[in-house]
């Protein structure tokens, strides 16, 4: 059978119960797993099953400073 590689199905993924579909959240610090009951959103097992919807996204960078139009220039002037 024949796999296409997704990065959001990677194996490199490091599983916590905070992102695993057989947990639902309890609270910002538990969770509550069908196979081991309440355990932190920190913990993992191994019934762990990625569940991308449920990673939250690093935030962006903010660009510190004042730049203007021309910093991002490509032409010389």
């Amino acid at each position: 059978m024949f796999r296409r590689k997704n990065p959001l199905f990677r194996a490199g993924i490091e599983p916590h119960c905070a992102y695993c579909e057989r947990a639902v959240p309890l609270d910002s610090e538990t969770m509550m797993c069908h196979k081991r009951g309440v355990v932190p959103c920190g913990g993992s097992c191994r019934a762990f099953r990625y569940d991308p919807f449920r990673r939250v996204p690093p935030k962006p960078a903010v660009l510190r400073g004042s730049f203007t139009d021309a910093d991002f220039s490509l032409e010389d002037d």
